[in-house]
């Protein structure tokens, strides 16, 4: 990849010297107090119960300093403003959005770095998966990291409760960021094995230490599934055991968290991304149950999600004074991060997810209006409540698979292949395709990876009926577009099912770590 800087190294003006003092010094102040009030995980946890949506105001001033002073202070920010004239912008959105293609992928990293010096003692360099393209390469200082862990910790007591918390660590151990920055964040609250996603050695240590520990297992969400299913074939005493399952990176279904859930305490998930942070949302009891009432709720999922919506979408808490989040005009998120120890600074940036953002107090107006709901949703907000906003998630915006008029999530085919199916543990993972027939009609395939291949022919033909007819069924449920399609035109209901052994077709050149749900025909 070729990247350039175009904005010279001049030096400041006197006037820029003096914009970039006083701005230094009120995002200083900003970044200094918020600090100090969440120092330790404990203070972390108080503000995430007792955050006040007024203080939503305070975060977007916050973000705006962030971009004001990085327009003074970073090199390729400087040199990006320029053709836009928006380097005097005084309004967060009056300054251009960022991405990878404009702007990561312009300049490099040491001009996208604060006065455009990379160097220094405790820099850590992650990598991206490379989902979207060639894998990118995100810097982050001793101060930024220090926040990052702090925040991670805090999560965690919260969210999986234990008092002899043992976390198996379960993701790449690579130059990924979501890896080594778990071990290195909850290594300050708990015991922490970093095994990587190893199945044999996450199976030793449990068998190692024994039952004595409150398990939290960090993983990828199919990895946790292979856990799950592998544990289930070597007759593994899960009551005598305490585990719970933190997962991010990708989407889970409800249908998937219910799987885990027969066997582990809790699956909670988080949302981040290399480019960003590991920690820009988390899943609480509450989230948890919203979404699954979206899923039944016809009145909530309009005053939510819109008229028309029919999809699922993850539902995170976040905190603006640290990741302060926008929704543009084509509903893609937006990110800053405010802080002024972010070394190389997130400014509206777009990381091509779509989303929704609502504050809480809108949340529960619209939760009040109907009694019984709200009497079950203050049972359901327990201990590991916050007070924080809440960013609705639906990923990628083109990861779909178009046919008949209609969009098939990755999302919605999970929803079909392990709800209700007898036969999910024999299932790996899967990715969709578009089969171009011989008469140039398109028919959907759904391609599954099994677990082995030591299935008869009554076996597969089993499991391939049992996935086609849970995805016809929920597809029909959720998608009005698909049901208008299966009445008006019974061949929309030809939806091709095809088994793999592990590590053939087009599993051949996947990761094992992350799926990729959209693959070409072959």
């Amino acid at each position: 990849m070729n990247r350039t800087f175009t904005g010279g190294t001049r030096r400041a003006t006197a006037r820029e010297r003096a914009r970039s003092i006083r701005l230094r010094t009120v995002s200083g102040t900003l970044t200094g107090v918020y600090h100090a009030a969440t120092a330790h995980p404990a203070l972390w946890r108080r503000m995430a119960r007792t955050y006040h949506p007024s203080l939503t105001r305070l975060a977007r001033a916050h973000a705006t300093a962030a971009c004001r002073l990085a327009a003074v202070e970073v090199p390729a920010y400087r040199a990006f403003l320029q053709p836009s004239g928006s380097g005097n912008a005084k309004r967060l959105t009056d300054f251009p959005e960022t991405d990878k293609s404009n702007y990561a992928g312009r300049y490099d990293e040491e001009s996208r770095c604060r006065r455009g010096r990379l160097h220094r003692a405790g820099v850590i360099v992650d990598e991206s998966s490379g989902s979207t393209g060639t894998p990118f390469n995100w810097a982050r200082g001793p101060k930024e990291l220090r926040t990052i862990y702090r925040n991670a910790a805090g999560y965690v007591q919260l969210a999986f409760p234990g008092d002899r918390l043992f976390v198996i660590n379960a993701y790449s151990m690579g130059a990924w960021a979501t890896g080594t920055t778990t071990g290195a964040a909850l290594a300050r609250i708990a015991m922490v094995k970093n095994t990587g996603p190893d199945l044999d050695k996450i199976i030793d240590t449990l068998r190692h230490f024994g039952p004595g520990y409150d398990y939290v297992v960090a993983a990828y969400p199919p990895f946790l599934k292979h856990l799950r299913d592998r544990l289930d074939e070597l007759g593994f005493d899960w009551d005598a055991y305490r585990l719970q399952g933190m997962v991010g990176g990708e989407a889970m279904t409800e249908a998937l968290r219910d799987y885990l859930e027969q066997r582990f305490t809790r699956v909670r998930s988080g949302y981040g991304a290399s480019d960003l942070s590991i920690g820009i949302g988390a899943e609480t009891g509450f989230t948890v149950w919203l979404r699954k009432q979206l899923a039944t709720d016809a009145e909530l999922r309009r005053a939510l999600l819109g008229a028309d919506e029919q999809r699922l979408p993850m539902i995170f808490h976040y905190n603006p004074l640290e990741t302060f989040l926008e929704v543009n005009e084509r509903s893609e998120l937006l990110c800053t991060i405010t802080s002024r120890h972010c070394l190389q600074p997130k400014l509206r940036y777009n990381i091509g997810d779509e989303a929704r953002v609502h504050a809480l107090p809108a949340v529960l107006g619209a939760l009040r209006r109907d009694p019984e709901r709200w009497a079950e949703f203050q049972r359901h907000r327990g201990a590991d409540r916050m007070n924080l906003p809440l960013l609705f998630l639906y990923g990628r915006a083109d990861s779909t698979v178009s046919y008949m008029g209609a969009n098939l999530y990755p999302q919605d085919v999970e929803y079909g292949l392990y709800q209700d199916n007898p036969l999910a543990d024999r299932i790996s993972r899967f990715c969709l395709s578009l089969e171009e027939l011989p008469d140039l009609e398109s028919r959907p395939v759904v391609n599954l990876e099994l677990r082995d291949g030591d299935l008869d022919a009554a076996e597969r033909l089993r499991l391939t009926e049992s996935c086609r007819d849970g995805v016809l069924s929920h597809l029909a449920q959720v998608s009005r577009d698909f049901a208008a399609s299966l009445r008006e035109d019974p061949t929309a209901a030809d939806l091709r099912v095809r088994l793999y052994e592990p590590g053939a077709g087009p599993f051949a050149a996947m990761t094992k770590l992350k799926n990729s749900y959209l693959v070409e025909a072959s």
